[in-house]
């Protein structure tokens, strides 16, 4: 066995036997590309070509046959090839140039699905999609929506255009039929999830992988495998969901804990960093990384993941004490304790850790709020709040009890008069009548309205 191969928690084939057509083929040729010139990059390649081989898609089968070496390319075979699918592509076109001019609506719709099939086999991803698309305007049923969005949102995803995928994600889940099929609505969350991975929306995508049915484990294989919502989840969820959050979406979760068991590292992961088994934990994550490196939806958001991971795990170990021998806790976290320094003392400037570090006898000590001190402004905020309503209210019931206030719909000389006859609202004014800005009696003291008797 080569190093590569020892450094691989999974076999090339069974790997690979996990996804159908397009997505097989992109999974082992990214891996080729990451290893090139390495055995485990040759054996990704091969089963690559031979992949190829048996599909439509000549164009990338050469493209991938000369970087073997070439030896293994047909050219009879590939010349036929050419031949039918120009010869197919003829016959599509024409059938549907005869719905259009016979205006039948269901099959103008079926042509255009077909000319996108086609588009898709051969490799042609622009003009897939735009086929796809020009089966909107002949959708009839809910049902005929949802596979044109299914269709648009495959190829966009290939594509790596997550704007469309995510606005036909929403056309798709406007239909009523997505609430009666798991298999569809499960598609339309893995798609999304995905998106979100893409956008670096790291909770969002959590959330959506795991709300995925299990149902459609193995119905989705062009595009995602079981293992995968198992991995992009999980990740996702340790790095951005709190603990309260972690327990209901993810350990508690009977649909998403099926995948998980597909997956025994993942599950083995999170369930370790939940139960604060830290060095398990990290562990795990390092076994984990030589596989992930390979994955080519994941393998850019690594770095963020499994740093937010890490200082999560940190912040979660500091948090029941009130010192903590660094020493011990450099040994938890398998890093030396000047590396682990550096590391809470990033957390400490970012607030994320109320602490403060003793570097000359290593030890960490909480900065724990006082309890006492924010009970008592709490209770003489409170305090305030309650007599400046009870003044308010005192004047309130004053105003009324000597008809001092204007009512709806009096005229303003009327007004004059009322305020002369209470003396205004001080030398200054001349009466009229309106109610001072501030609602407190301490605020009137200026206007000359209250007096002793009054209050």
């Amino acid at each position: 066995m080569d190093a590569m191969e020892e450094d691989q928690p999974f076999e090339l084939e069974a790997y690979a036997s996990n996804y159908l057509g397009h997505a097989k083929v992109e999974r082992l040729l990214f891996i080729a590309d990451k290893k090139l010139g390495t055995a485990f990059g040759d054996d990704a390649l091969r089963l690559a070509v031979e992949e190829l081989s048996q599909s439509e898609n000549t164009q990338k089968y050469q493209e991938a046959a000369t970087k073997l070496g070439g030896s293994s390319i047909n050219r009879a075979q590939l010349e036929q090839k050419e031949r039918k699918a120009a010869q197919r592509h003829d016959r599509l076109e024409a059938e549907l140039n005869n719905y259009k001019t016979n205006l039948i609506k269901e099959s103008i719709r079926m042509g255009h699905n077909d000319m996108g099939d086609f588009f898709y086999s051969r490799g042609d991803l622009q003009s897939a999609f735009k086929s796809y698309v020009r089966t909107r305007d002949y959708c009839t049923s809910g049902k005929h929506v949802i596979q044109m969005c299914l269709n648009v949102i495959k190829v966009s995803i290939e594509l790596g255009n997550y704007v469309h995928v995510n606005n036909y994600i929403s056309k798709a889940e406007q239909t009523a039929e997505v609430q009666k099929d798991p298999v569809v609505a499960g598609k339309l969350r893995a798609a999304g999830g995905l998106a979100a991975l893409q956008a670096k929306k790291y909770k969002l995508a959590a959330r959506k992988f795991t709300e995925v049915p299990s149902e459609m484990a193995t119905q989705y294989q062009d595009v995602l495998s079981a293992q995968d919502i198992a991995v992009y989840g999980g990740l996702c969820a340790l790095a951005s969901f709190d603990r309260s959050e972690l327990r209901s979406h993810v350990i508690n979760n009977v649909t998403f804990r099926d995948y998980m068991e597909v997956n025994p590292e993942v599950r083995e992961l999170v369930n370790d960093f939940y139960g604060s088994r830290y060095a398990s934990c990290l562990n795990h994550l390092t076994r984990l990384r030589p596989m992930l490196d390979l994955d080519p939806y994941i393998h850019a958001h690594l770095n963020t993941l499994y740093a937010s991971i890490r200082s999560k795990a940190l912040v979660q170990y500091t948090t029941p004490f009130t010192s903590v021998n660094l020493p011990t806790m450099a040994e938890a976290f398998k890093t030396d304790v000047s590396g682990l320094e550096k590391e809470l003392a990033e957390l400490i400037q970012s607030n994320q850790i109320q602490a403060r570090i003793d570097s000359h006898n290593k030890v960490l000590y909480a900065r724990h709020a006082d309890q006492r001190k924010a009970t008592f402004q709490t209770a003489l905020c409170t305090a305030e709040q309650y007599l400046g309503d009870t003044k308010a209210l005192l004047l309130r019931a004053n105003l009324l009890k000597h008809d001092f206030a204007q009512k709806q719909g009096e005229g303003q000389e009327q007004g004059h008069g009322r305020g002369g006859r209470r003396g205004g609202f001080g030398g200054g004014h001349g009466g009229g009548g309106h109610m001072p800005p501030h609602p407190y009696l301490g605020a009137l003291g200026g206007y000359g309205l209250i007096n002793p008797d009054l209050a």
